[in-house]
């Protein structure tokens, strides 16, 4: 994908009463993932947010995991909307998140981990990136697990990241930004007033139809104009979808295999410590 045309449209676009989409996309699909988003197009424009992957595990066709995998740099956020993960990562931690629970992992200066489906279910949900500031991308890493119980909902919304309304996640966000999960039933509005500086905003459709200023299907990821405005939405049939809004990322994505960094001296840095830790790693870890 160009992000050539994706950077003149988000630049060139003005927002009207309803705030416009100025890209959609429907990714690539391999397997059960669907990349809607990557470092190299559409996250180049929508920095923080700078991958995400759709995901429909299928435990019955041997289709239910990440394999044991690196980063450094970046934050990834994993969430499930339906099917319990189990998860594992080169802190130390290890568990099963619950369906509808939170991962958030800071790789910072370099991490490892892995995740899969549990037991012979599906699963749905969203796996989101979002790039670090300077400050903190070659910290220490940390994750953090949250149980559905310890993520707040305002309305139709659950807050996953950041703060909406009277809201607060549990997670701090490196940066400001906020990250939704919205169920809607069919034919309900809903209205997203972004906070202050929020100016990247976009929408990914796990199930249903949306209606905002056009139709957006199951499946597609739409980014809209670059402003304040408040964006409307209706439901055309019972819907799931997640949203991300933020004040613009001001530094360069330079990118490694696994990592995102701001520079090649921090970039280096993280892979050097990427290729330290999978030597600590048990073999059957390393080998995914």
């Amino acid at each position: 994908m160009s992000t050539q045309p994706v950077v003149e449209a988000l630049s060139s676009a003005t927002p009207s009463a309803a705030r416009a989409i100025v890209h959609r996309t429907a990714g690539s699909t391999h397997g059960p993932i669907t990349r809607l988003m990557s470092p190299g197009d559409l996250g180049q424009v929508l920095k923080p947010f700078i991958f995400l992957d759709l995901v429909n595990f299928d435990a019955r066709h041997g289709q239910a995991r990440f394999g044991m995998h690196p980063h450094s740099g970046i934050a990834t956020l994993t969430f499930m909307a339906q099917g319990d993960v189990r998860y594992a990562d080169s802190t130390g931690q290890a568990g099963v998140l619950p369906e509808g629970g939170v991962e958030w992992m800071q790789a910072g200066g370099g991490v490892w981990h892995t995740g899969e489906l549990v037991g012979d279910q599906r699963g749905l949900g969203f796996q989101l990136w979002v790039a670090l500031p300077a400050a903190v991308e070659n910290a220490a890493a940390f994750s953090r697990y949250l149980a559905p119980s310890d993520v707040p909902q305002v309305g139709p919304a659950r807050v996953l990241l950041g703060h909406h309304e009277t809201a607060q996640s549990a997670v701090q966000a490196p940066s400001e930004m906020t990250y939704l999960s919205v169920s809607l039933t069919r034919g309900e509005r809903w209205r997203y007033a972004p906070p202050v500086g929020h100016t990247v905003a976009w929408v990914a459709v796990a199930s249903g139809r949306l209606l905002a200023s056009e139709p957006i299907a199951r499946g597609e990821l739409v980014s809209f104009a670059l402003s304040e405005t408040a964006i409307d939405f209706v439901a055309e049939t019972d819907t799931r979808f997640v949203l991300g809004s933020a004040v613009p990322h001001p530094h360069p994505l330079v990118m490694g295999a696994y990592s995102v960094h701001t520079n090649a001296d921090a970039l280096a840095r993280g892979e050097a410590e990427i290729r330290r830790i999978r030597q600590s790693l048990p073999v059957a870890a390393r080998l995914g």
